[in-house]
């Protein structure tokens, strides 16, 4: 009773020191930048939340696919309904008055290695960019690591990005401008259908029905408060989430680029010389880094991430650090951690950016990295049992006829 009573006296104290952060948070980046600021950070809390009460992990859904051939469509949904909402503000190039852009890369040999090599990652660090962060802000101490290490491998990725970046590419394609808006939808649609049917196809030839999942423990609102949230709900408001930060920043949401920027400052600070790199002397990426974080959405967003995460896991009563880590696990967490912010870096995003508001913004640059992460996925699952013996498939039992 005692560990009970101290779990949930923690618990309450989480709650209060989340919400307390969040307002100290807004009301501070509302006088130092303004009112878009402020509002952008309590749309990280939620995007946190919605995470961690969803469990909307890229990472794990994708490696239950690989491994179980179950799952995959609600991310079709959430892409559907994201295509719906941004496709029309980005062709008429403003939402509610205010310009508006979509994150349109080229379709590189940077995405196709910096994408197959982040997937690797994703499995080995445990997580992919957002879930790395609301993993953190939950209370994972092993995803510290992995965050540690993906801000070191974003960093590395800044000093050799003028030579990836000069190897072959071809320009940026959005089909919202080459198509047309409706034209674009349509075939966006079709995609989606046609990954959602292959997903049924599948689960179906795997198990012989699709897996219907646990009725909840709870109601109303305290199942809004604690979770956890069907994951259908889950991508439909990361995907409102995603258009509100389209409204406000004027452009879809975004991680990893907040991460290079946090590991440039401490290096600076340790006296190495980031600013004399060719990325750091691009004017956006130059101003990011003499500017202090208030003044940069991404980083306030992530900041609004993990404490909405926090805030929720708290809720849930599931706030509960391990720092008892093993070894094996914590070296997967060094290497994916790398991995993800290298490969992030050369693929113009992660899965969140290059994926989630690639596809959204109409850049094919997105379905490239879909198809490539896929892949380094698939060899991140075959490599996982190396570090997480648990995992590793089982000799059949002898029987006795």
């Amino acid at each position: 009773m005692n560990l009970v009573a101290e779990k949930s006296n923690r618990s309450q104290v989480t709650v209060w020191v989340a919400l307390l952060l969040l307002l100290i948070g807004a009301m501070s980046a509302y006088q130092i930048v303004g009112l878009n600021q402020a509002l952008l950070l309590l749309i990280g809390g939620a995007l946190g939340m919605t995470l961690y009460h969803a469990s909307f992990g890229f990472t794990s859904s994708w490696r239950v696919f690989i491994k179980e051939r179950r799952g995959l469509r609600a991310q079709m949904i959430m892409l559907a309904l994201a295509v719906l909402l941004f496709f029309p503000a980005l062709g008429a190039g403003q939402l509610f008055g205010q310009p508006v852009t979509g994150f349109v890369s080229p379709l590189s040999t940077s995405v196709v290695i910096g994408a197959f090599i982040f997937g690797i990652g994703m499995q080995l660090g445990g997580g992919c960019a957002s879930g790395t962060l609301y993993t953190v802000g939950g209370g994972s101490a092993r995803m510290v690591v992995t965050l540690i290490f993906f801000c070191l491998g974003s960093l590395l990725a800044t000093l050799h990005l003028d030579w990836w970046f000069n190897l072959p590419h071809l320009a940026p394609v959005s089909v919202v401008k080459s198509l047309g808006v409706m034209p674009a939808l349509l075939l966006n649609f079709a995609l989606f259908a046609v990954i959602a049917l292959a997903t049924v196809y599948f689960e179906k030839k795997r198990h012989g029905a699709l897996e219907i999942g646990s009725p909840p423990s709870e109601f109303g609102w305290k199942r809004f408060l604690r979770g956890p949230w069907p994951l259908v709900w889950g991508g439909i408001l990361l995907t409102l989430l995603n258009f509100a930060t389209l409204a406000l920043a004027g452009r879809p949401w975004g991680v990893t680029s907040a991460l290079a920027v946090w590991a440039a400052k401490i290096a600076s600070l340790g006296g190495i010389d980031v600013a004399s790199w060719a990325y750091w002397q691009q004017p956006a990426n130059a101003k990011a880094l003499t500017e202090p974080l208030w003044f940069d959405v991404t980083s306030m967003m992530n900041f609004g991430i993990m404490l909405g995460a926090l805030l929720a896991a708290s809720l849930a009563g599931k706030f509960a650090p391990n720092f008892n880590i093993p070894r094996r696990s914590l070296l997967a967490a060094v290497l994916g951690g790398i991995l993800l912010g290298y490969g992030a870096r050369l693929a113009y995003g992660c899965n969140i950016g290059a994926y989630f508001s690639g596809i959204a913004s109409g850049s094919l640059h997105g379905w490239l990295w879909l198809v490539f992460a896929f892949l380094g996925n698939t060899i991140g699952v075959k490599l996982r049992p190396v570090f997480f013996p648990d995992e590793a498939p089982q000799p059949e039992k002898l029987t006795s006829c």
